[in-house]
Formats: structure tokens, sequence, C-alpha cells
């Protein structure tokens, strides 16, 4: 039997809870995110801002020149969380096969359920609407790749200016014909890169993908190319993935002034590797390659890691490997718009019974620090780092 698969994507939510905590915003355009001054960039964006060109991820500055009457309201993420919580509560109620994307976006198997996908599909939108006062759009398929495009094809179809609160179903064995006269860059894995690839053979729809042969396709993008050849056609055979495994932990910070200033950058490392430690500890992980992250004043960014002798979560060692990786970048003077720190290569803490006691040692004193922060406010206990006369 085909499977029968919703994705659920709530519209334009961090607009949409803030229009629930201030109605005067209804209606208006505005966008959630940081001040232009503070280079700030644009989160999520009204529906009445979208019809100006106004997108997530454009600089706050370039949204204000496409729409200047837009207003700009600062991420509430408590809200955000807390919304997302209830909503994913009511999907919870229909099935425990449920895979979250992120805050506002879900994929639920409902297989096994007698009601169909598209009856469940638009209840499951009303209640929300209903219980929330937050719209969704849904889209319905027999697997996750076609139900995420009828979703994206649905909210396109919508009103310009409106919030979508649409619904697309593709039945069983019309994915291939559902597909074909899409552009590609709606495939999944069809990059700028790839797109730019494919037109270069005049191939520009996914239609015209599914009729390449899939030899052709592994010759030109390799292991890739066997992907979207099948993806093409429509065919896509993963599972609803109830939990995913965290792969890396990493923190970055743009600064509102370019920063030249050794002391400032060490700073900030420092800073960020003791929030990627407590991040480990918290999740009981360690990892074994530290990741520093850079973007010079003229946007070119820069990845460069090493990896450790031993599995780690201490925010020291972190910072040495990434002040090391930073000393070998970054040439003298050079200003830095962005800096972040990562661990990747995650696993258990050790537990070597050689290093045992002195890693325990270590690791209980950092999270009863962790601990004492987060009850009483931030950094208020913090390590000494004397420096003065020994006596």
């Amino acid at each position: 039997m085909p499977r029968k698969i919703i994705h659920i994507d709530l519209d334009a939510f961090f607009c949409a809870v803030e229009e629930l905590h201030d109605s005067s915003l209804r209606d208006k355009a505005f966008a959630v995110g940081g001040k232009p001054e503070e280079r700030g960039v644009v989160a999520s964006c009204s529906y009445a801002a979208r019809a100006s060109g106004v997108r997530s991820a454009m600089p706050m500055w370039r949204a204000l020149a496409l729409c200047p009457e837009m207003l700009i309201v600062p991420a509430k993420h408590h809200l955000y969380g807390e919304a997302s919580k209830k909503v994913m509560s009511y999907l919870h109620k229909i099935t425990h096969l449920i895979e979250q994307i992120s805050v506002d976006e879900a994929f639920l198997d409902i297989s096994d359920l007698p009601e169909s996908a598209e009856k469940i599909g638009r209840s499951l939108q009303a209640q929300i609407k209903e219980k929330t006062g937050l719209s969704s759009s849904v889209g319905v398929a027999t697997n996750k790749l076609i139900a995420k495009i009828a979703n994206d094809v649905g909210k396109k179809s919508a009103e310009k200016g409106k919030s979508p609160f649409a619904i697309m179903v593709v039945p069983n064995g019309q994915e291939a014909n559902f597909l074909s006269p899409l552009p590609v860059e709606m495939l999944w894995g069809v990059g700028p890169k790839t797109a730019t690839k494919l037109a270069e053979r005049g191939i520009y729809t996914i239609g015209e993908i599914a009729k390449q042969p899939e030899k052709e396709m592994v010759r030109l993008f390799g292991k890739h190319g066997r992907s979207l050849a099948h993806h093409a056609r429509g065919v896509d055979t993963r599972p609803i993935m109830t939990e995913h495994e965290v792969k890396s932990i990493s923190q970055e910070t743009t600064f509102l002034h370019d920063i030249s200033d050794d002391a400032k950058l060490e700073e900030t490392l420092r800073s960020l590797s003791k929030k990627v430690a407590r991040r480990l500890r918290k999740a009981d992980l360690a990892g074994k390659t530290v990741k520093l992250k850079i973007r010079w004043s003229n946007f070119e960014t820069f990845t460069r890691q090493k990896t450790l002798l031993t599995i780690s979560d201490s925010e020291d060692e972190i910072f040495e490997v990434s002040q090391s990786l930073l000393k070998k970048l970054r040439p003298p003077g050079k200003s830095v718009r962005l800096i972040g720190v990562g661990v990747s290569g995650l696993g258990p803490p050790l537990r070597q019974l050689s290093l045992w006691a002195e890693t325990s040692k270590r690791r209980d004193l950092e999270k009863i620090l962790d601990g004492l922060n987060e009850r009483f406010g931030k950094d208020i206990i913090q390590r000494g780092n004397f420096k003065g006369k020994q006596r």
C-alpha cells in the first residue's frame, strides 16, 4: 500500500506569532530581525512586505530599500518556542510518526490511519487555526519529497500579499507528472551550481531531468546524480525520522563594526568556546574536531579545522585550538566581520579509566558552573585567570 505523508509548514511563523501579540501589526509590512545599522538580516517577513520583494535572510538595509514603510520588530524567540510546542502537541495527538524539521515545519506519516490524508490534513489545518490562531499550509503525497514540493507549489499559488493557508494533494501514481513542468530549482539537491550545470545542457525542468539516463546523471554529478534521477521521477523511500542525530554544535557572531583588534577577537573566541562547551555538556556530548569560521570585510568566508587527539568538551581546549587556527588563517591586522567556533565528530564524553579521575573532576566543576550561571544569570560565576605576581 502507498504511504500517506503530510508536510505541514506554518505560514510566516515568526510574523504570525508577533501579530497574535500585537494586533496593530496585522496587514502591515513588517519584518522580524535585526536593525540595518547593526547589520541585521530578515528572519521572517509579513506577506505585505513580501509583496514588495522582501525575503527571509535578506540584509535589512536592502529590505528597507525595497519597502521603505516596513516596520522592524526584534525577535522574541521564547514566544516562537511556546507557539511551536502548542502546534507540535496537536500533531502528536494524530500520530507518533513525526519528523520535526524546525520550529514551524514537520512531516507526518499517517499511513496506518483509515481516513484519507487530505481529510486529515484539512482537519489539522483547521484545528491549528482554531486553537492557536496560526495559519499553516499542507502538502499531501506518498513520500516526503513530493509532499514538501507540493506544499511549496501550494504556497506559490496563493494570492500575493496574503497568508496562503494552502493545501496541495498529489495522488498516488501522479508524482512524476506533478514534478515534470516544475523548474529544476524546486527539486531537492539542486542548488545554483547544479542548476547552472543542467542549464548548460538545456535542462530547465524536473521532467527534463527525468528523461536523462541515470548513467548520464551519475557521469555528470557522481553519486548525487543517482539521487537526482530518482527524485526527478518522484521516487523517495526515506522514512520519517522521529529523532535526529546531532552532528555538530557551533556558535558564531557578526560584529556591529568590523574588528581588527587582537584582544577583542580573542575575547570573542573565548566567549564562543565557552558557549559551545556548555552546550556540549548539557547534551552530555563531546567532540573530536574543532572548526573555526571567519568572514572578512569583503564577505569572503573561510573555515579551518583541526582534529583533537581525544574527544573533548573542554572550554579551554576548544578555545586554544580555535585561537591557533585563527592565528594561522588571519593576517596581522586584517579586519573581521564574522567569527564562529564549532565542534563536530560528536559522541559520549571520555570514559577511559586512566584519564577518568582528572576528566571527571573537571567536568563536575564545569557542570556546577554551568548550573549556577543558568540559575543566577549569565557568567555570574567564572573561573579566575590570575596574572599577578606569585607569592
